[in-house]
C-alpha cells in the first residue's frame, strides 16, 4: 500500500514538474525584440484598449497616446494655440504625461512646453538631441533642468516602451545626423531631424513622421521599406506636398491618413495634390492657378491604385482612434472620412 502511495505522489510530483518547465519556456525569450512581440501580442489578447488622439489645436501637431500605464504625448501645438492645447489635455483627463516626445524645435511642435511644464506632471521629455537657436526650445531646455525633469535624445534604432504592450520604435534621425547635428556651426533643417517612429501595439500600428519631407522618406525607404508598413499614417508636414511621396505612401500603405492642419490656413494645408493622391483620385485642382491637373497616383505590384481614409483635424476636429492591438476604430468630433 504504501509503495502505491509513493508510486503516485512520484507522478503528481513528475507531472508537476513538466508543467511548470513547459509554463517556464514559454515566459522565456531569446531577445528583447522578440520579448516584446510576445508582450504585445499578451495584451492585445486581454483586449485592453489602447486611445491615440490626434488634438484639434489649429496649425500644429500634438498627439495623446493612452495606454492602461501611460500617457504619452507627441508634440505640443503652437504657441497661439496654448489654451486650445490645455482644453484637449484636461477634457482627456490627463494629470500626468509619462513621456513627451518633440519631433522638431518649430513652434507649431514645442509651442505648449511652457503650458505643459507648467500645469502637469512630466516624467521624461525626449528629443533629437539636436540643440536649437529657438527661444522656445532654450526655454524648455531651462525648464527641465530647473525642474530636475529627465531629458533624453532619440536616434534610430532606439525603442520605447509606452507600457501595456505597445512599443515606439525610432527610424530617424540617425545617428550620424544627430553626430553632424551636435557640432558647432552645422547648418540645420528643422523638418528633415523631425523624430520619425512607428507605435506597434499587436497587429495594430501607427506611422509619426513628424514634418519629415522627401529627402528623409528617401532615407527611411533605403534603410529598411518592409518596416514603414503600418495601420495608420500620420500625414506628413500636415499634408504638406514636400512629403508624401509615390514611393513612400506605397511602402506605408496605411488604411487611414490622419491630417493636422488649421481651417483656412497660410500654407494652404493639405495640399490639394497629396490630398487626390491619399483618395486615389485622378485629377486635382492646382491649389496656384485653379486649373486641373493629373495626380500621380501610387500603385501596388498589382497595379492597384492607393486609396485611403483620410480625417483632418480641421473639418474633424479632434480624431480618435482605439485599438485593442487586433481591431481599430477611428472617431471624428465631427463628420466623416474623405
Amino acid at each position: 500500500m504504501r509503495k502505491k502511495i509513493g508510486m503516485i505522489l512520484g507522478i503528481i510530483m513528475l507531472a508537476i514538474a513538466v508543467l511548470t518547465g513547459c509554463g517556464g519556456s514559454q515566459g522565456t525569450s531569446s531577445s528583447s525584440a522578440s520579448s516584446g512581440a510576445a508582450k504585445s501580442s499578451a495584451t492585445a489578447t486581454a483586449g485592453k484598449d489602447v486611445t491615440i488622439k490626434m488634438l484639434n489645436v489649429g496649425q500644429g501637431d500634438s498627439i495623446l497616446i493612452q495606454t492602461a500605464e501611460q500617457t504619452v504625448l507627441i508634440d505640443t501645438s503652437d504657441v497661439d494655440e496654448r489654451d486650445k492645447f490645455k482644453r484637449e489635455l484636461d477634457k482627456a483627463g490627463v494629470k500626468k504625461i509619462d513621456k513627451v516626445i518633440l519631433t522638431h524645435p518649430h513652434a507649431d511642435h514645442i509651442g505648449g512646453m511652457d503650458v505643459l511644464l507648467k500645469d502637469y506632471q512630466v516624467g521624461t521629455v525626449y528629443d533629437n538631441g539636436m540643440p536649437s537657436t529657438s527661444k522656445l526650445y532654450i526655454g524648455y531646455m531651462k525648464q527641465l533642468k530647473a525642474k530636475g525633469i529627465k531629458h533624453q535624445a532619440l536616434k534610430a534604432g532606439d525603442v520605447l516602451d509606452f507600457g501595456s504592450g505597445v512599443s515606439f520604435k525610432v527610424f530617424y534621425p540617425t545617428k550620424e545626423l544627430v553626430e553632424k547635428g551636435t557640432q558647432k556651426g552645422y547648418k540645420h533643417d528643422p523638418n528633415n531631424e523631425s523624430v520619425v517612429g512607428k507605435l506597434t501595439y499587436g497587429d495594430f500600428s501607427m506611422l509619426f513622421t513628424g514634418d519629415a519631407e522627401q529627402p528623409v522618406e528617401e532615407q527611411l525607404l533605403k534603410a529598411d521599406a518592409k518596416d514603414l508598413r503600418s495601420t495608420i499614417l500620420k500625414s506628413p508636414h500636415h499634408g504638406s506636398s514636400t512629403g508624401s511621396s509615390v514611393a513612400y505612401l506605397k511602402a506605408v500603405w496605411p488604411e487611414a491618413v490622419l491630417i493636422s492642419c488649421g481651417q483656412g490656413n497660410d500654407y494652404g494645408h493639405p495640399h490639394t495634390d497629396v490630398l487626390a493622391r491619399y483618395l486615389g483620385k485622378d485629377t486635382y485642382k492646382d491649389r496656384r492657378d485653379g486649373s486641373q491637373k493629373k495626380t500621380k497616383l501610387v500603385k501596388n505590384d498589382k497595379g492597384e491604385v492607393y486609396k485611403g481614409k483620410v480625417y483632418e483635424t480641421d473639418k474633424n476636429g479632434t480624431i480618435t482612434i482605439t485599438t485593442d492591438g487586433k481591431d481599430y476604430s477611428i472617431k471624428a468630433e465631427e463628420g466623416k472620412a474623405q
